[in-house]
């Protein structure tokens, strides 16, 4: 609900103005963002550039892509192979993450931890948050080499990252009064943790965990090609790159846009069978 500011004036009249603070620095945002865009759009070189031919071909390739989709560089056992390949990658990164994640939550959580160790925590997983996972990758070819290993290690590290934040801010929302209960009767901190945290917040980390493996499926794909992790993001690397055939290109962004509704379909009866007092 926005707040009223109430102001007199010099001839002892009162102003009233609603608004707050927020709402002004969210509007001034979108319109320096807005400016920016437009001055961008302005200073571009566009020499050589023509825009009605540009428009025309780019239409064509996309007709092209979305509405005659093909593969002739591999097989359909090929194809499922593959997109299996990145699954699995999206799935041991993100178990993995996932575990790893949980247990730095409850030291990182304010109300579960030290104020000075989860503070350390916290600024930690920032660091690691604030670069993204293809450096990340990279950084881990150096030792791995270029290939799955270096993509599950870069994946593991941000997914652990972003998963810490997710679940400790989860964990901070617990009622104040259900764990100041369970100590008042004797009870030990990792009583606490399952007999209060972990039941109060399971349908948080379940959405929290597929959030992130369904980033880690996109990731997986474009990791296939950067960092020669193989998978479905290869293929279509070599058929954007190398073959030149959108065809086959449209065929690949169909197969991973389908893999990306399943797994939504799959978090939702996930929620529905396990907690269905969260889902309308």
């Amino acid at each position: 609900m926005d707040s009223v500011y109430v102001k007199r004036n010099k001839a002892g009249r009162i102003n009233i103005k609603a608004g707050n603070k927020v709402n002004s620095v969210i509007n001034t945002t979108v319109i320096s963002l807005t400016l920016l865009t437009v001055i961008a759009f302005l200073l571009f070189d566009y020499t050589g550039l023509d825009i009605g031919r540009a428009v025309v071909e780019t239409a064509s390739n996309l007709k092209t892509m979305f509405l005659q989709p093909a593969f002739s560089h591999f097989t359909w056992r090929e194809g499922l192979y593959q997109l299996g390949v990145t699954i699995s990658l999206a799935v041991l990164a993100t178990i993995l993450g996932a575990i790893i994640a949980f247990f730095l939550a409850l030291w990182s959580a304010v109300n579960l931890s030290n104020r000075w160790v989860s503070k350390a925590i916290k600024i930690f997983v920032a660091f690691i948050r604030a670069v993204p996972t293809v450096l990340w990758v990279l950084i881990f070819a150096i030792a791995a080499g270029l290939g799955s290993e270096a993509a599950i290690l870069g994946m593991l590290f941000h997914s652990v990252a972003y998963l810490v934040k997710a679940f400790s801010e989860a964990f901070e929302e617990v009622d104040k009064g259900m764990l100041e209960a369970l100590k008042s009767t004797g009870a030990g901190w990792w009583q606490t943790v399952t007999h209060a945290v972990i039941p109060s917040t399971s349908t948080y980390l379940l959405s929290w965990t597929f959030l992130r493996f369904e980033i880690n499926f996109s990731v997986a794909v474009a990791m296939g090609a950067a960092a020669g992790a193989g998978g479905i993001g290869f293929e279509l690397f070599m058929a954007s790159g190398f073959y030149f055939d959108l065809r086959e290109v449209g065929f690949i962004t169909y197969a991973i846009l389908l893999v990306a509704i399943v797994l939504e379909m799959m978090s939702t009866k996930l929620k529905q069978r396990y907690f269905p007092s969260a889902v309308k």
